[in-house]
């Protein structure tokens, strides 16, 4: 079963975290889903990784070759066909304790600085820690992404 690790986004956006959430995994061999809850904010991600620095190959799901992409970009309810082994979640989207036990890691992103957003993370660490995933926290609080206990 994979850990699910949340990311406590207070200095930065998922803009700066994403890019090097998917670059650790594709380094360790694993295909990523993206997943989103907003359609429109995932083509604009889609693009916004296409002009980022670096190369990070990806596509949104729907297309013909959604099985070979190593990162697929997709919303809830949307099936990820690339067979991934990590998956990021934005904007709150759910993650479910099946999913976790059949990933290597599910990283969860919320910004801290939203009330909303912070409640349902923390809804999210409950469901998942009751379904028996190992969870870990991460917080850039200090300048820089440290786990905390």
């Amino acid at each position: 079963m994979g850990a699910a690790l949340f990311y406590h986004l207070t200095r930065s956006g998922p803009g700066q975290l994403v890019p090097m959430l998917i670059g650790k995994s594709l380094q360790a061999g694993w295909r990523v889903e993206l997943r989103g809850r907003d359609r429109a904010r995932q083509v604009a991600l889609d693009e916004a990784l296409w002009l980022g620095e670096g190369f990070l190959p990806h596509g949104l799901a729907g297309g013909p070759h959604d099985a070979r992409q190593p990162v697929l970009l997709t919303v809830e309810g949307q099936a990820a066909a690339n067979a991934a082994r990590c998956l990021i979640a934005l904007e709150g989207a759910e993650v479910s304790g099946a999913e976790c036990a059949a990933l290597e890691r599910a990283c969860i992103l919320f910004d801290g600085n939203d009330p909303e957003a912070l409640e349902r993370a923390r809804a999210q660490w409950r469901a998942l820690v009751a379904e028996g995933v190992a969870a870990e926290y991460w917080s850039e609080a200090g300048g820089r992404w440290e786990r905390r206990q």
